[in-house]
């Protein structure tokens, strides 16, 4: 049988002798699904630019690569550009192709991209706690109502990306003597390797989860699951649900389209950094509360309290 190792021992011009999709499934395990999805489709956009225009892309030379991103400059961010060059750069080490990437050219290809372009990151609305209490009471006396009501409470108060609040299991939450409950994010974006983070909530957010879970029943994984039909489902939400919760309860507080659109599944995580430094908090406490591991990354979504600050 031809594998694509030995295709690699003979001429093999035609990039489809790569099989580039069954390389990247030995990122299985080593990065996030997340990750893995992104080089796929990135791949995959390099690979069908290349059959488009006859031209080799596996291995790439440089003047080829050089062109593609020139090219994706014309209608993408240079986040995106980036992204789609790392899932090259990848792929040939994956297939021990001769790298380009590295390539002094492409270096210089990218900074002349970056300086053409005026970017600033796109900043999700925050969610402060004044939103956080109409977001919450705004909710229906629904199954759905009380799972999204404990999930807008608990993802303010532990200043969660979507992703971690869908992995929070049933087993990494606990009451405490207190009335507040602790809780154990296991894995995120700046923890790949799992070391973990510990946050608590306030006494609201628990009672919130107690009617939650007495709702849900208890033998399930997940702390959040999806439910159909009146009945609750024994796995995981997926991490859009959280976005589409944020902006159905922004409409059902009575926002605006304009800020129902800006309000996503980061807006919890942006506004109670805001409050936090509203409330005197530093920079080293806001950045423990909220594992972050770059102050640039928090800066930015501290900019718009600011005012609020020092007025």
């Amino acid at each position: 049988m031809t594998t694509i190792w030995s295709c690699m021992t003979i001429n093999c011009p035609n990039i489809a002798h790569y099989d580039w999709r069954e390389a990247l499934k030995r990122l299985d395990g080593a990065y996030a699904p997340s990750i893995m999805k992104s080089y796929r489709v990135n791949v995959e956009i390099f690979v069908s630019w290349c059959n488009a225009r006859g031209y080799e892309a596996l291995p790439a030379s440089v003047e080829t690569l050089a062109e593609f991103l020139n090219d994706q400059a014309k209608t993408c961010s240079i986040s995106t550009i980036r992204i789609r060059y790392y899932a090259i750069r990848k792929i040939h080490r994956l297939l021990d192709l001769p790298d380009c990437t590295d390539a002094e050219e492409i270096n210089l290809v990218l900074r002349r991209i970056r300086r053409s372009k005026f970017y600033r990151p796109k900043q999700a609305k925050a969610l402060i706690g004044d939103h956080k209490t109409k977001f919450i009471c705004a909710q229906p006396a629904t199954p759905w109502g009380l799972r999204d009501k404990a999930i807008i409470a608990l993802g303010y108060d532990i200043l969660a990306r979507r992703s971690e609040l869908v992995s929070i299991k049933t087993t990494d939450i606990e009451f405490r003597s207190d009335e507040t409950v602790r809780v154990i994010i296991r894995r995120s974006k700046s923890d790949p390797f799992g070391s973990g983070r510990i946050a608590y909530t306030s006494r609201e957010t628990a009672n919130l989860l107690t009617e939650w879970l007495s709702w849900r029943g208890e033998s399930f994984e997940y702390l959040f699951c999806p439910i159909h039909q009146d009945k609750a489902l024994n796995r995981s939400l997926n991490a859009t649900t959280i976005k589409r919760v944020i902006k159905k309860a922004a409409k059902l507080a009575g926002f605006d389209e304009g800020d129902v659109k800006n309000f996503s599944g980061h807006s919890m995580r942006v506004g109670a950094a805001q409050d936090l430094l509203c409330a005197g908090y530093d920079t080293a406490a806001i950045m423990r509360a909220g594992g972050w591991k770059s102050v640039a990354v928090l800066a930015r979504y501290l900019e718009a309290a600011e005012h609020n600050v020092w007025a």
